[in-house]
């Protein structure tokens, strides 16, 4: 605990738990590599000046301690640097000596686990191209592979095969044998019956991060690793350690700087250098980050005492957390989670420090990992959340069928989306996993966030319903409740506050009066109270017109709101809004998720000068033209926003100052340029306005209009809706992110809110609807005003059907 105090000062109040994603590298790393290059001079390797043969000699150094560290010399093993395992394993697949199909000889085959990450199932790309086939081999089919003795015809072909399999599975920690090694290459194992000489593939990526590897004992042929899972720093950075045995016979076509002994330019003739490395390292390999690996091994051993002690420290940690989470029981006895394992955490040899899960209701039903993700970020603690690139263990503990995979695609599923449950299956799961830096605290944090939002805070036996249950309303009443309850009977459902929020940027010119916001205060019942009315009309039924009754704008994303009391609305939506935003000093967008106190920075629209005025408490107002003229000293790049790629330039160094100081941080204010026209990605943003509706907590939901509705839910049953002249076509509907926790007049965060949230929705966070601006041929911007009716039109029609949308939304 004190050397993580000492370390890793910038994990304070962060539960980190994704290192099989990335280990964190310690402070102390940082600084002694930084010492290192500005005590040195280190050039190009390929060089012969004194420079650059300190940093060949130190990257030979390197290579060493590498070895070392894994237990073997340089006389049984070849160390090739690469940029990381991924690249080490295309290596393989590209140089392996194979022989194809349609050959004299028997052909090779290429055999991998199916519990393996996608970089391995991708070779067999490389291996297709070349007529050679691949077999995937499930890991209870290895158990059953077992041969006594080959027969005599098979001991003497020489046809190479290969087989790949992970010393630790990425998905769920499952550590396989490294006696497969010795038992594939001696023909005890046979991944598939076919005669030839077997070689094998360990893939050590996940096991070397927290485990020690003998390859002095443990043979394999090649070891692909990736530096950045054992020290968090450099990244982009991985090796291919190679047998001597094989590496003669491994083949290349491609030549790059340094690899050659001699060549000529205007004849086919090629001499590799000697060296399997330098033959097989294109390039002038990344020098400084090698050099940097000498005290991530240093630091690793200081801080630690070696691999065996971080293997029995994270297992230690696994293993308590998975006890405690395979007992928690909701009060009808069911489970609260339901664990993906092959072991029972017995044991650190057959276990690594991972866990692999999806949270259940008291019901059985499994709640969505993009929920748990939610949830999870408002404790502050990371954890990762899919199929991890291991689409094979994800089908084997999940059920998952090649149907279903191919059948979840066509509904718009992809890796790496959100689309957790489909037909109530779920399309992936959570994976915690622990690393040296990692403690007991850290595990506890955990465990207390899933009974924090599992069990009732005043008795943690009984069970969180988190089924949609009806509560009272009658405490609650919003000012539009006020307005018009007078005008229904007492067994009606009060009127109830809808708000639309727009999704993208703006950047049509208009001019309007404005006046000022003030926002309005909630609390938690609010939200339970306002979502549990479930009752959605299956065609609008008479009653008061839907009216338009605010409009916000927010000229900063993710600063404080701005009303109107009309706007124009044109191509891009309203005007000014989300037009700028606040960057860090990598030029990446910051929201109120990274930083909640932009909210406390209120940005304003005068027309008549021209200029948006920025204020905030115990600061001097500052201000900035509307006018866009960047100049020709500005820098017109791209940036990302809600998956959108735009135009923005730089405001200049006044506002990035007086930004920086009310926050504390390093930033700058940027603007959307409205030259988009050569963007051909922003298909989805011009020409389009994106709303969002709801019920209540206006402030929070951060929305461009409020309507008031007779109807709970009425919304979700819309296909189109038309205000004035302005007509909108349903998008779908909105997920909703820990940004309504938020206050939005202090800044300060309640998880409350996202949970009652997904508790009285059904473990949902879908919360309104998006909306497309149907803009009309004219020129100039439709007004939209406080007071209009809103027509809908309902999803029965079927002449009206929403547009498929899988774009990120957000509405900060």
């Amino acid at each position: 605990e004190d050397r993580r105090e000492e370390n890793f000062v910038f994990l304070s109040g962060i539960t980190y738990l994704d290192h099989a994603g990335s280990a964190l590298f310690p402070e102390s790393l940082l600084k002694a590599f930084t010492d290192d290059l500005r005590d040195n001079v280190y050039g190009n390797p390929h060089s012969q000046n004194i420079s650059s043969r300190l940093t060949h000699d130190t990257i030979e150094h390197v290579r060493y301690r590498i070895l070392q560290h894994f237990h073997t010399s340089a006389e049984d093993y070849t160390v090739i640097f690469t940029s990381g395992c991924t690249a080490a394993l295309k290596l393989v697949a590209e140089a392996f000596p194979w022989i194809p199909e349609g050959t004299k000889q028997p052909s090779s085959r290429f055999c991998y686990l199916t519990d393996s990450h996608t970089s391995v199932v991708g070779m067999r790309g490389i291996t297709s191209s070349m007529n050679v086939l691949s077999v995937p081999v499930k890991p209870k089919e290895m158990l059953l592979s077992e041969k006594n003795t080959l027969p005599p015809e098979e001991q003497n072909c020489t046809t190479p095969h290969l087989f790949s399999y992970p010393a630790q599975s990425n998905f769920s920690g499952t550590k396989y044998p490294l006696s497969w090694i010795h038992d594939i290459k001696s023909g005890k194992l046979c991944p598939t019956e076919i005669p030839g000489k077997w070689f094998v593939l360990l893939d050590a990526a996940s096991y070397v991060s927290t485990s020690p590897l003998d390859l002095g004992v443990h043979q394999a042929d090649f070891i692909p690793i990736s530096f950045y899972k054992i020290f968090g720093f450099p990244t982009g950075l991985g090796a291919l350690l190679v047998s001597n045995r094989i590496a003669p016979f491994l083949r290349k076509s491609y030549f790059g700087g340094g690899t050659a002994a001699a060549y000529l330019a205007g004849e086919d003739f090629y001499f590799p250098q000697k060296s399997i490395a330098e033959r097989f390292e294109d390039g002038t390999v990344s020098f400084l980050d090698i050099i940097a690996l000498k005290h991530g091994f240093d630091v690793l051993e200081r801080l630690t005492g070696g691999m065996e002690n971080i293997k029995q420290h994270t297992f230690a940690l696994a293993h308590y957390t998975y006890t405690v989470l395979s007992t928690l029981k909701y009060a009808n006895g069911a489970p609260v989670v339901r664990i993906y394992c092959d072991t029972d955490f017995s044991s650190p040899d057959v276990q690594g420090p991972i866990i692999n899960f999806n949270i259940l209701d008291e019901n059985g039903e499994v709640i969505g990992f993009s929920q748990v993700d939610k949830m999870a970020s408002l404790y502050n603690i990371h954890l990762r959340t899919g199929c991890f690139c291991n689409t094979g263990a994800c089908q084997m503990h999940l059920g998952i069928s090649n149907e279903d995979i191919r059948r979840n695609l066509q509904a718009g599923h992809v890796c790496g989306d959100d689309v957790d449950v489909i037909d109530g299956r779920p399309t992936g799961s959570v994976r915690i996993s622990f690393g040296y830096m990692s403690t007991f605290e850290d595990a506890q944090s955990f465990l207390k966030f899933i009974i924090a939002t599992r069990f009732s805070k005043s008795d943690t036996a009984v069970p969180f319903q988190s089924s949609v249950t009806k509560l009272p309303t009658e405490s609650v009443k919003s000012p539009v409740q006020d307005d018009y309850s007078s005008c229904n009977n007492a067994n009606k459902l009060a009127p109830r506050m809808h708000i639309l929020d727009r999704d993208l940027w703006d950047s049509s010119p208009a001019a309007v009066k404005t006046v000022k916001w003030q926002p309005q205060g909630t609390e938690t019942e609010s939200i339970r109270a306002a979502v549990s009315e479930t009752a959605v009309p299956t065609w609008r039924r008479g009653g008061k017109p839907i009216t338009v009754t605010n409009i916000y704008l927010y000229p900063i994303k993710s600063c404080s709101a701005f009303e109107v009391a009309e706007w124009p609305v044109g191509n891009q939506g309203l005007l000014y809004d989300r037009n700028w935003m606040v960057v860090n000093q990598n030029g990446v967008c910051i929201t109120q998720k990274q930083e909640p106190r932009l909210c406390l920075i209120n940005p304003s629209i005068d027309l008549k000068q021209n200029i948006m005025i920025i204020q905030a408490e115990g600061m001097d107002p500052v201000s900035i033209s509307l006018e866009e003229n960047p100049g020709k000293e500005a820098v017109i790049c791209e940036s990302k926003v809600c998956s959108h790629r735009v135009k923005t330039y730089d405001c200049g160094e006044r506002i990035a100052g007086w930004l920086s100081t009310f926050l504390g941080r390093s930033c700058r204010l940027i603007r959307q340029s409205s030259d988009i026209k050569s963007n051909k990605h922003q298909k989805n943003a011009k020409g389009t306005l994106a709303f969002l509706i709801m019920n209540e907590l206006i402030p929070r939901f951060r929305a461009n209009l409020v309507i008031s509705a007779p109807e709970s839910f009425e919304e979700e049953e819309w296909a189109e809706i038309s205000v004035g002249s302005l007509r909108f076509q349903v998008v779908g509907p909105c997920s909703r992110c820990q940004i309504i926790c938020i206050d939005q007049q202090s800044g300060e965060r309640n998880k409350e809110f996202l949970q009652s949230l997904s508790a009285a929705r059904g473990r949902k966070t879908n919360f309104g609807i998006y909306l497309i601006n149907q803009p009309l041929c004219s020129s100039f911007p439709d007004i939209l005003s406080v007071g209009s009716e809103v027509l809908p039109v309902l999803k029965e029609n079927p002449e009206i059907q929403p547009p498929p949308s899988s774009e990120e939304k957000c509405s900060g």
